[in-house]
């Protein structure tokens, strides 16, 4: 087979390499990659907003299937222009993707369906939020309607910061149109978990649950990034758990979908809080979560490619996905200053000590292969995974890997799953 992956972050990454490990698979190519995608697969210069490009191309070289990593082509329907041309394409089209593009849609699916989730309410003029906040009780959340590359979501502890945050996401609109509309929701209390799901419009198959470090800093302080690390399993998600979620949100969501005529093919991934009544979804994407994918795939026994074939045909049910009975922890070197300034083509030093050690991982988010090697090109920069019989060896096994790995300007949050060895 030819495989085509459309993205250029860890997560893509994380995508090429569960990909180059099926012995279905011959050639790779990545639209547009980044430098470390570009050692295991032909990187293309095309980007993942250009579809008939990506489209043409995937017909000239007779690409077998596509996969979309990324979340602002599948919002925006690069699926439905593939499959319009007879391409066989991963992914939700655009009217499932919704679920991830519209935070009021995906609110008010929960609600229709009643599906577990916290009181909110939908705003579309500065004004009427405002007048909202006077009658809160504080914290409180609130987030843009549209994609913001992971950072749309403000916890406000009083009146004064959820003001300021209105400011913000509507009038100064900091994430453009993602502002226009403002969902306020009650603050959760409890344990977060992600789950990432495989879907084919009628079945889901949820993978080992993991956990995402969202704070730029130690304690969880600082501005929201994109993620800055993640480990697998969540002590936390227990079996007891995970069948509440199988019966009350996950095959739930997908029949909701069903109903509403946008049946999802693709990646679910649900955001859940275990609140002190049980299991709430916070938030829902349409695609592998990053960093998520950096821990979730390396545990994963199937051949991805027998996974997504399944989805696509509508064969889910027939696949019994396995993960392995251990740990991983991933933990993101990002550049100083990320995720507000940073400089970017700083050269990296130590890759190559990843070669050939089992269960060492390095995944490139934000890397350029240049004449003098490879060298930073974004706010996160690389993804260290590794692997340990349980969290603390895995989380142990990761940091002093991340001493490997020399560039200017490294910066790394230290306490990744820490919080998890001072619970136990």
């Amino acid at each position: 087979m030819k495989v085509l992956i459309v993205g250029s972050g860890g997560r893509e990454h994380a995508i090429a390499w569960s990909v180059s490990q099926s012995k279905r698979v011959d050639k790779i190519y990545c639209a547009p990659g980044n430098g470390g995608i570009a050692q295991i697969a032909e990187c293309v210069d095309i980007t993942a907003m250009e579809f008939d490009k990506l489209a043409d191309f995937a017909e000239k070289n007779q690409i077998d299937l596509t996969i979309i990593g990324m979340d602002d082509p599948l919002v925006g329907g690069i699926v439905d222009v593939f499959e319009e041309r007879g391409l066989r394409v991963f992914g939700p089209r655009k009217n499932a993707a919704i679920i991830e593009g519209s935070k009021s849609f995906s609110k008010d699916l929960m609600k229709k369906y009643d599906i577990p989730t916290c009181h909110y309410e939908t705003f579309h003029s500065p004004e009427e939020a405002l007048l909202y906040l006077g009658g809160c009780n504080f914290p409180i959340v609130l987030k843009a309607d549209g994609l913001a590359l992971g950072k749309g979501v403000l916890i406000c502890q009083n009146l004064e910061e959820a003001e300021a945050g209105i400011a913000t996401l509507m009038l100064d609109k900091q994430f453009g149109d993602a502002g226009d509309t403002v969902v306020i929701e009650d603050f959760m209390v409890g344990r977060e978990a992600s789950v990432l799901c495989f879907c084919d419009g009628t079945h889901i198959k949820p993978m080992t649950s993991a956990q995402d470090h969202k704070r730029a800093k130690d304690g969880d302080q600082g501005l929201n990034t994109g993620g800055m690390g993640t480990f697998s399993p969540s002590p936390f998600y227990t079996e007891e758990i995970q069948q509440f979620c199988e019966e009350k949100i996950y095959q739930p969501t997908m029949d909701a979908m069903k109903a509403e005529g946008r049946d999802f093919v693709g990646i679910l991934f649900v955001g859940l809080m275990m609140t002190a009544d049980g299991p709430k979804v916070l938030e829902y994407n349409a695609r592998f979560g990053d960093p998520e994918a950096q821990v979730v795939l390396p545990r994963m026994k199937n051949d991805i490619i027998d996974v997504i074939d399944a989805c696509i045909d509508g064969k889910l049910d027939q696949i019994d996905l396995q993960f392995e009975d251990n740990a991983a922890v991933c933990v993101v070197l990002a550049s100083d200053g990320y995720p507000e300034h940073y400089e970017k083509g700083k050269l990296i030093s130590g890759l190559e000590k990843f070669d050939g050690k089992d269960g060492y991982y390095v995944f490139h988010a934000g890397t350029k292969l240049t004449d003098e090697g490879i060298v930073t090109n974004g706010g996160r920069v690389l993804g260290v995974t590794a692997k340990g019989k349980d969290l603390k060896e895995a989380r142990k096994n990761a940091y002093e890997a991340t001493e490997w790995i020399s560039f200017e300007n490294k910066y790394m949050r230290h306490d990744i799953g820490k919080a998890i060895d001072d619970a136990k």
